[in-house]
């Protein structure tokens, strides 16, 4: 059985003194009224002289134990006879604690694919009133006769191009796109924070920040530092050879 700690012992010492104390007080008075104890323990406790045991079940605070019949030790006591109630031992902090901690998810129907398909809406209806007023820089019809010097790609290809002029075509136009592409999808699956703030995903902004960063000056220099030939150059010197 699980030793009562000691603040308790002393405790119910303390009570059961306090109790002898005011029995003692109102057997001395020989008056019921006159006494502080009430008059249904007065009750209880002639009945458990008379010789019976009465429980103690007519209040949810009281004892769930049974009277002394003589004075001795209660019926169903702890060890050295001390008796406690089970909310007294038993801190009301292990039983109600259901706090639960916040989630940060959220579900992706609809929650997620609403916002995305008004944000999709919004980016449409731009590019749809924007391509109404402003006309797109279209050149001339091409001459097959005559190829532009230097040729060079729409800016989003310009990287791949540069690249084209420092590896074999093999490895600049299928295995280094590639590699960048599949550790792209690799990703998510590396980095194992659960956090969605930038400040904990370091790992995630770091290769971003590197793959944007080689993509971004392959573009630069295929845009302003190659000239005719696609031979390179300097933009304040030859001029910028390139048109959006």
């Amino acid at each position: 059985m699980t030793e009562i700690p000691e603040h308790l012992l002393k405790r119910a010492q303390a009570a059961r003194e306090k109790a002898a104390a005011e029995s003692g007080a109102a057997a001395q008075s020989g008056d019921a009224g006159d006494s502080r104890i009430p008059a249904h323990l007065l009750e209880r406790s002639k009945a458990a002289k008379a010789g019976g045991s009465v429980a103690v079940a007519d209040k949810p605070s009281s004892s769930v134990v049974a009277a002394p019949l003589d004075g001795g030790v209660p019926m169903a006591a702890g060890p050295g006879g001390h008796t406690q109630r089970l909310l007294t031992v038993v801190k009301s902090g292990s039983i109600q604690d259901v706090k639960s901690e916040p989630v940060d998810k959220v579900h992706t129907w609809p929650h997620l694919l609403a916002v995305e398909f008004v944000a999709a809406l919004a980016c449409t209806t731009f590019l749809f009133l924007f391509s109404w007023v402003v006309n797109a820089p279209l050149l001339q019809a091409a001459n097959f006769n005559q190829t532009p010097n230097p040729s060079k790609a729409p800016w989003y290809f310009l990287g791949l191009q540069e690249l084209l002029t420092m590896f074999h075509p093999m490895i600049a136009g299928v295995t280094l796109p590639g590699v960048g592409l599949v550790a792209l999808m690799f990703a998510p699956y590396l980095d194992k924070t659960v956090s969605n703030r930038p400040e904990d995903r370091k790992f995630m902004t770091g290769m971003m920040t590197m793959f944007l960063m080689f993509w971004a000056v392959l573009v630069i220099i295929g845009s302003f530092f190659r000239g005719p030939g696609f031979n390179f150059t300097f933009p304040w010197r030859d001029g910028i050879f390139f048109e959006l």
